[in-house]
């Protein structure tokens, strides 16, 4: 067994689409790395992902989301320029309009063909598999490639 001071884990994290009637839900961030994002955060010791998915939701857009359902995980050890990380993506819906809130300095509504340029971490990959999986690839098509 590793010595718990010298063995180093990735982080682990959530990240929620979250769809609405208009589209779906990205936050711009107020801290770096700068950029629009998916809603998201670490999770917490103790808490199960499906938990930190809806706590996150509702603390950066305000929004009370259905239950989440499991999309992918991602960990690829640069896709967050601040340390190794490993996302539990999430797929949910809510209704009503979203409101910035924690470290969001704003929570707007965009669809696949308006989505900002400047996506923080590898959330342009994320939507682009999203958006494949939508328009009806299987799941194991869409990671195969990557």
């Amino acid at each position: 067994m590793p010595n718990s001071l010298s063995h180093r884990n990735p982080l682990l994290t959530v990240d929620i689409i979250i769809e609405i009637p208009s589209g779906i839900v990205l936050i711009r961030r107020n801290n770096p790395p700068f950029g629009w994002a998916l809603p998201g955060g670490f999770v917490d010791y103790g808490e199960a992902l499906e938990t930190a998915a809806i706590r996150e939701a509702k603390e950066e857009t305000g929004l009370d989301i259905g239950w989440p359902e499991q999309f992918h995980a991602y960990s690829a050890p640069n896709r967050d320029p601040r340390h190794h990380s490993v996302t539990m993506v999430f797929i949910a819906s809510a209704a009503g309009t979203p409101c910035a809130g924690d470290d969001a300095g704003a929570a707007r509504i965009f669809n696949e063909t308006d989505l900002p340029k400047n996506l923080a971490f590898d959330h342009a990959r994320i939507l682009s598999d999203y958006f494949r999986y939508k328009g009806g690839e299987k799941k194991s098509v869409i990671f195969q490639h990557h």
